[in-house]
């Protein structure tokens, strides 16, 4: 059955091994079933946006023989929708005001989980202003989030316990990634997404999400992270190298190996779209490992 896939890259930099492993993924998990692939620059973070960065990354996928259907979408062009979801969860009560900082909880001594501060409800009744203050969803109650990873398996946390109620929107006005996200696969028709094994945990919080506003709830594919030669995930912020157009065979075939899809080594002397259309044809998630992140130090430098 066709899927609806995306790849939502974050314009802070350019793409490095990582990003491709994450659109490759994500790319062959679509075309596979004769779906879509979506392209969304997911710039709702402003202050994080580097200028020319999106034409880098758009310009970087179209070398590697990547095609995307329809126009790109950019989140830094739909707050005004983003805040309709905002204010429909405050009418119906499941989100409120808090004027609690990282600083005052961590002196109140929180505890932190996986996702860090696990924010105990200090603010969920004192019906504070929304002005200059965050806005987050009330979990109370959430209870036990469980889905099936189509590599890790099945997947849960206690949402209440184990992260606390988390933002939607910061006191500096700027809508939080979890929010952003979740309306964007639902009004794009995304069906299935493949990212990260990083988002593991943060992907419990979507559902939760997803079923407070009524929303379907996709399928969820997430692939083994890579780590730089420090043991770090290989990431902008930790100055992970840009791909580079002249080595996309090699990057490619060194992509697929990473998702054990056991690449031809004839692959080597052939175009970017020869070798997505190898990926494509051969594409089988099941061998995907569920393992720790890799080293990939022969990319990063």
């Amino acid at each position: 059955m066709p899927t609806t896939g995306r790849f939502a890259p974050t314009p802070s930099g350019p793409l490095h091994f990582g990003s491709l492993v994450a659109a490759l993924a994500s790319y062959c998990q679509a075309r596979a079933t004769g779906g879509h692939w979506l392209m969304r620059i997911e710039d709702v973070d402003t202050p994080r946006v580097v200028d020319g960065a999106e034409s880098q990354i758009l310009l970087a996928l179209e070398a590697f023989g990547f095609e995307w259907d329809g126009p790109v979408l950019r989140q830094s062009g739909r707050f005004e929708i983003y805040r309709q979801y905002i204010d429909r969860l405050i009418a119906e009560g499941a989100c409120f005001a808090c004027e609690c900082s990282r600083r005052s909880l961590r002196e109140q001594g929180v505890n932190s989980g996986p996702l860090g501060q696990i924010y105990p409800g200090n603010c969920r009744d004192k019906g504070l202003p929304q002005a200059g203050r965050a806005l987050r969803l009330n979990t109370a109650g959430s209870g036990r989030i469980e889905f099936r990873d189509g590599v890790y398996g099945n997947f849960a946390m206690e949402l209440e316990p184990e992260a606390g109620d988390f933002v939607l929107r910061r006191g500096d006005g700027i809508y939080a990634y979890h929010l952003a996200v979740v309306v964007d696969d639902e009004e794009q028709g995304v069906d299935e997404i493949v990212r990260g094994a990083d988002l593991l945990e943060n992907t419990c919080l979507h559902i939760y999400l997803q079923r407070r506003l009524g929303f379907a709830t996709p399928s969820y594919l997430h692939i083994p992270l890579i780590n730089n030669v420090q043991g770090v995930k290989l990431s902008k912020q930790t100055g992970a190298a840009a791909i580079d157009a002249a080595n996309a065979p090699q990057l490619l075939v060194a992509a697929l190996s990473h998702l054990a899809q056991q690449p031809d080594p004839d692959l080597l002397s052939a175009g970017p779209r020869e070798i997505l259309a190898w990926a494509v044809a051969h594409w089988s998630p099941a061998s995907i490992p569920a393992q720790p992140a890799t080293s990939a130090e022969i990319f990063d430098s």
